[in-house]
C-alpha cells in the first residue's frame, strides 16, 4: 500500500506533456502583491510587534518566511500537471473534512471568541482555508466528470448542495459566519457555470437567506455586532470600535496618503496586519493605492478567467474559475468590511494580510492556475525537424536526365522495335 502511495506520488512530477510556459503576467501579480504584503505588514505591525514582543520586525520575519515558502510551494505546484491530481480529490476532501471536525471536538485553537486553528508546530493551519481550496477541487471534478447530467437535479445540484452544506455547517460551528458564505458562494457560481439550470438557485436563495438571517438573528452576539455596525457612532467605543477606526484609517488617508510607515490608526485599529490591513493601505497610500490594490486583484481575476477559458478540459476550466473567484471575492468582501460597507468578519485580503496557513494555501492555490494555464506542447521527432524540408522532385528533370549505358541501351532496343512494326494505321 506504501509503495502505491509513493508510487502515485511520484507520478504527479513525472513530465508532462503540458511543459509550455506558463502565464508570466500572474506570477508576476503574485509575487507583487506577496512582495507588497511583506512591506504592509511590516508597517502595520512594527508598533505592536514592539510592545508584545519588544522586536519591531516580529511579524516582519515570519511573513517574510511565510512568504518565500509560498512562492516555494506555489512554483512546486505549478509543474504538477492538474490532471493528475483527479485521482487524490475525494482524499483532499476527506482530509479537509476531518480538519474542520478536529477543529470543533475540543483539539481547536482558540481565539477571538472560535476555534478556527489547529496548532501544527510553530504554524496554525485554518481548516476552513483548506477546505475552500479542497471543495474547489472537488466541485471541478464532479461537474467535469457529470457534464450533461448536471441539469438533472439528482446529479448536478442535490450532491453539491449537500457536501457544500455539510462544510459550512462545520464553518457555522466553529463558529466562522465569513468562511461559510464564501464556501455557498463558490459553490452555487461552480454549478451556474457548469450549467445547472438557474430555476434550482430560487428556491436554494430564498431558503439559504432565510437560515442565514436566522443565524445572525437568533444568535446574539452576531446580532449585536450587525445593531453596532448600522449606527457605529453610537459603539465607536465598543462593539463598532474596530469598523470605526478602520473607516477612519481611510478618512484620514485621504487621495495621496500620510506615507509609507507614517500612519497613526495602528496605535489604535485591532488586527490591522491582518483582516483590517486594507485600512492601512488606504491611510498611507490614500485613495490612490487602494484603487491601484483593487485594480491588481482585478488583473489577477482576469488573468485566471483567461485561463480557464483557454483550459484543455472541463476539469481545468472549473479549476481556474473557482480560484479566481475565491481570490476576488475574499478580496472584495475583506475591503468592503474595512470600509464598513459590510459588517466585520475575519476573512483576510488574499497573498497579503497576515497569516501562515491562509497564505500557504493562497500560494497552493496560485500553483494550480499557473498550472492550469501553461499550454499542452507536442513533442516531436527532433531528428526529422532538423533534417530540413523533404527534397522535391521535378517530373521534367526526372525525364530528360541520364542514367548512364544502360539507360542507353534500354532506350536504343526500344526504338528498334518501334521500327519494326507494322504500319497499322495506313492499312485502315
Amino acid at each position: 500500500m506504501l509503495r502505491g502511495a509513493f508510487g502515485a506520488i511520484r507520478g504527479l512530477f513525472a513530465p508532462s506533456p503540458r511543459s509550455g510556459p506558463f502565464d508570466t503576467v500572474l506570477m508576476a501579480v503574485v509575487i507583487a502583491l506577496l512582495g507588497f504584503g511583506v512591506v504592509m505588514v511590516f508597517s502595520a505591525s512594527a508598533y505592536e510587534g514592539t510592545v508584545v514582543f519588544r522586536d519591531a520586525q516580529y511579524f516582519l520575519k515570519r511573513q517574510a518566511m511565510y512568504a518565500g515558502g509560498g512562492v516555494l510551494l506555489m512554483l512546486i505546484i505549478s509543474k504538477i500537471d492538474y490532471q493528475r491530481i483527479q485521482p487524490f480529490t475525494h482524499p483532499i476532501l476527506g482530509l479537509c473534512m476531518a480538519l474542520m471536525l478536529l477543529s470543533i471536538t475540543g483539539l481547536g485553537h482558540s481565539g477571538g471568541g472560535a476555534t478556527r486553528w489547529l496548532k501544527l508546530g510553530p504554524v496554525n493551519v485554518q481548516p476552513s482555508e483548506v477546505s475552500k481550496l479542497g471543495l474547489i477541487m472537488w466541485m471541478a471534478y464532479s461537474l467535469g466528470k457529470k457534464r450533461e447530467k448536471v441539469k438533472q437535479f439528482s446529479y448536478g445540484f442535490l450532491p453539491h448542495l449537500i457536501v457544500a452544506g455539510i462544510f459550512t455547517l462545520l464553518c457555522l460551528k466553529q463558529p466562522d459566519f465569513g468562511g461559510a458564505v464564501v464556501l455557498l458562494t463558490l459553490t452555487a457560481a461552480l454549478m451556474f457555470i457548469a450549467g445547472v439550470r438557474w430555476v434550482w438557485f430560487i428556491p436554494m436563495g430564498i431558503v439559504g437567506g432565510f437560515l442565514g438571517f436566522a443565524a445572525v438573528r437568533f444568535k446574539q452576539y452576531r446580532w449585536e455586532r450587525i445593531q453596532a455596525w448600522q449606527d457605529m457612532m453610537h459603539h465607536r467605543h465598543d462593539l463598532a470600535y474596530q469598523p470605526f477606526q478602520s473607516v477612519m484609517s481611510f478618512g484620514s488617508g485621504d487621495l495621496m496618503g500620510l506615507g509609507l510607515g507614517k500612519g497613526y490608526q495602528v496605535l489604535y485599529l485591532p488586527e490591522a496586519h491582518n483582516d483590517f490591513i486594507s485600512a492601512i493601505v488606504g491611510e498611507e497610500l490614500g485613495y490612490i493605492g487602494i484603487v491601484l490594490l483593487l485594480l491588481t486583484y482585478v488583473l489577477l481575476v482576469s488573468r485566471g478567467i483567461r485561463a480557464a477559458l483557454n483550459a484543455e478540459d472541463e476539469y481545468g476550466s472549473y479549476i481556474a474559475f473557482g480560484i479566481s473567484l475565491f481570490v476576488g471575492v475574499q478580496a472584495l468582501w475583506n475591503v468592503a468590511v474595512a470600509m464598513a460597507i459590510l459588517p466585520t468578519k475575519g476573512l483576510t485580503l488574499p497573498l497579503v494580510s497576515y497569516g501562515g496557513s491562509s497564505l500557504l494555501v493562497n500560494c497552493a492555490a496560485m500553483g494550480v492556475l499557473l498550472n492550469v494555464s501553461r499550454q499542452r506542447v507536442e513533442h516531436r521527432n527532433t531528428r526529422l525537424a532538423d533534417a530540413g524540408p523533404a527534397p522535391e522532385v521535378s517530373a521534367m528533370l526526372v525525364t530528360e536526365a541520364g542514367f548512364g549505358p544502360e539507360a542507353a541501351h534500354l532506350e536504343a532496343s526500344n526504338e528498334a522495335q518501334v521500327a519494326g512494326m507494322p504500319n497499322t494505321a495506313g492499312a485502315v
